[in-house]
């Protein structure tokens, strides 16, 4: 089982201090807590793509390919990929690309994005979300998987004898996750495809979240790519710790209540109740994060958001700190526990690579029966010398 962070970037103002930090400082910030995350043991480093403030990280890329430069182990992944108003051909390039600079330690998760007026500023109708997601996940799946394609579609003009450049490291495109938080047709179309479901269930009761699960999973078996249970799930969710929860609650309150995305709304209480926000000790991080199986089933991938609301860097540090000592290595041992031997890992490039070599080496051992029969029922066969 993987376990990470994501951020989705926001530039929010202390709310203790009354201090927001610059642009230049978010983004430094972003790429010291990715650093931290690999120092702590952490698996994945994920990015959300906005293009509005208060958030910075616009071109998920080019922070991806600075920390592939100083990591060595960190996957790194998106908690947001815009295939809705982002190029399929761009997407298919420049992630290719980041596929080689990171030695394939790379994946993406692909959503539509929420908020409205940026689909006109990439000239797109957020009314189309769904048919936009469909279509152009479509062809970015043939640009990475044909070397020379012929496309026509409604959204982008045609491609006539069009190779992506670079093609993907070993022949082998980035696993995708496909995120969605209330649309049915995004499960059914990671599903369809075979590909992982994340359901970044941080605003949602895990009631929603096990449904959205439990179709994702029962579509993925109808389609033939496996059994229920081995379909590929991640999740997301939000802690805050310190040694003990009063201390926790206290500290973080402030933060919660002055949050762009859920301050000055429900209460703290209310919300670690209904969602699986967790404030308090690592023990009861752990304990609460260990519920998640009980709802959804055995899954793959576990990611938090530790660096938003204002936090200083140096708490979120701090936060990243213990759960890298303090509740992953009980997580990984705990979720491991009655783990089904046929429930897989969460897919890496090494894992698809070996996938994909297994399944041409079944192929070319049935192309080398199937000319030995042919052979074998010509040799029965009189030879022409002595037919009469």
């Amino acid at each position: 089982m993987q376990f990470g962070i994501f951020t989705v970037g926001d530039v929010t103002a202390d709310p203790t201090t009354g201090r927001a930090p610059t642009e230049h400082e978010r983004i430094k910030a972003m790429i010291t807590i990715a650093l931290k995350a690999e120092e702590v043991g952490l698996d994945v480093f994920a990015t959300g793509e906005h293009h509005n403030p208060p958030f910075v990280p616009s071109s998920p890329t080019t922070m991806l390919g600075w920390i592939a430069a100083r990591t060595e182990r960190l996957i790194l992944s998106t908690s947001t990929t815009l295939i809705t108003t982002n190029d399929p051909v761009k997407i298919a390039e420049d992630y290719a690309m980041l596929q080689h600079l990171a030695d394939g330690r790379v994946d993406l998760m692909m959503g539509r994005g929420n908020t409205a007026p940026v689909y006109p500023w990439f000239g797109q109708d957020i009314r189309q979300g769904i048919p936009l997601a469909i279509e152009n996940y479509a062809l970015l799946r043939r640009l990475w998987r044909e070397d020379v394609i012929d496309w026509q579609g409604r959204f982008r003009t045609p491609l006539q004898g069009f190779t992506s450049t670079p093609r993907p490291l070993d022949g082998t495109p980035p696993f995708v996750w496909h995120g969605s938080i209330r649309s049915p047709e995004i499960a059914e179309q990671a599903a369809y495809y075979g590909d992982g479901f994340f359901h970044n269930n941080i605003f949602w009761p895990m009631e929603h979240t096990r449904k959205m699960v439990e179709l994702y999973r029962t579509r993925y078996a109808h389609y033939g790519h496996g059994t229920a249970e081995q379909a590929i799930v991640g999740l997301g969710g939000q802690v805050f710790m310190r040694k003990n929860s009063q201390d926790a609650v206290r500290e973080f309150r402030p933060y919660f209540d002055n949050a762009p995305v859920y301050g000055h709304g429900p209460s703290l209480e209310d919300f670690t109740r209904d969602t699986p926000l967790t404030v308090g000790s690592p023990q009861q991080v752990i304990d609460r994060t260990l519920t998640f199986r009980d709802a959804v089933g055995h899954y793959q991938r576990q990611l938090f958001l530790m660096d938003h609301a204002g936090l200083p860097l140096k708490t979120v540090l701090e936060q990243l700190d213990v759960l890298g000592e303090e509740v992953v290595p009980v997580l990984r041992e705990e979720f491991a526990k009655g783990r089904p031997a046929d429930v897989p890992d969460a897919p890496t490039h090494a894992s698809l690579v070996a996938r994909r070599d297994a399944e041409q080496a079944v192929t070319d051992g049935l192309a080398a029966t199937t000319r030995t029969t042919d052979t074998t029922d010509t040799n029965l066969e009189e030879p022409p010398t002595r037919r009469r």
